[in-house]
């Protein structure tokens, strides 16, 4: 009990933690004005019509009960559209995945000190990055035509951009003394990231395999938008047509099959821990 005391004393004795209650309070002022600067179209903001939404949410609020009353004898039409966009997901994830491994360890500073190829990778990662994923659909609907082959393709684009960046990022910023023991020992960086490199980021290559998987099929459903097949080109038909019974039944199946890829896959990255 005599130490005990002490101890008590001692954390009694600290200091309050200091509060820089006016630099609060500056910070939060200036978002807010840039907020509010933002949303004020004579200085080229935003402009957001409050009256309009006022006036016209019952617009809104009559679509929304339409798709409370979702029409659960179209879902058979939709079985098939969803087994077309997890297949799009799958073989997008599978084939981004084989196409990721070389990429990010030319990618990082560690697995490459060539700066050449370094620069080249990197540079062709952020201009594939820089493109949102509908208009990579667009134009490759425009290119191969309409299916499932301009989506594929879209996700794996995507996928690399995501994979390449993180991993790579991951990679430079860890330690990598296994690494300098590969060189003392004489050997090449081919061998150097065969053996040491690629066994040891092998887990997060996996969990950001598993990541865009379930980016993937949230992706599909918009990329039908386009004409890139899947699910979302029969949600894109039933929405054109008012069917928001149909509609609603389209997401709620989405919504499913999202969340069962989400427990699986965080059920395998439990196994990868």
């Amino acid at each position: 009990m005599s130490g005990v005391a002490p101890a008590v004393a001692a954390r009694r004795e600290l200091p309050p933690r200091p509060r820089n209650t006016v630099r609060v309070i500056l910070i939060v002022a200036v978002l807010v004005l840039l907020t509010v600067a933002t949303c004020i179209p004579a200085i080229g903001g935003v402009q957001i019509d409050l009256a309009a939404i006022a006036k016209n949410w019952h617009f809104g609020a009559r679509k929304l009960q339409q798709m409370m009353n979702p029409n659960f004898a179209f879902l058979p039409r939709t079985v098939m559209p969803m087994l077309e966009t997890l297949q799009m997901a799958l073989v997008g994830a599978v084939i981004s995945a084989a196409l990721s491994v070389p990429l990010t360890l030319w990618a990082a500073r560690p697995t490459n000190p060539n700066s050449i190829t370094r620069g080249i990778v990197r540079t062709l990662i952020n201009v594939i990055r820089s493109v949102p994923d509908l208009v990579y659909a667009s134009v490759l609907v425009a290119m191969v035509g309409v299916g499932v082959l301009p989506g594929l393709l879209t996700l794996v684009l995507f996928d690399i951009g995501i994979i390449v960046k993180l991993v790579s990022e991951a990679i430079d910023s860890a330690d990598h003394g296994y690494m300098e023991a590969g060189r003392a020992a004489g050997g090449s960086q081919f061998q150097i990231n065969r053996s040491t490199a690629l066994p040891q980021t092998m887990p997060l290559f996996a969990n950001q395999w598993l990541y865009v998987l379930e980016l993937n099929v949230r992706i599909s459903a918009i990329l039908g938008f386009v004409g890139a097949g899947g699910i979302g080109r029969i949600l894109d038909e039933r929405r054109g047509f008012y069917a928001y019974g149909d509609v609603s039944v389209i997401i709620l199946e989405i919504l499913v099959v999202v969340v069962l890829i989400e427990f699986a896959s965080n059920a395998l990255r439990r196994r990868l821990a």
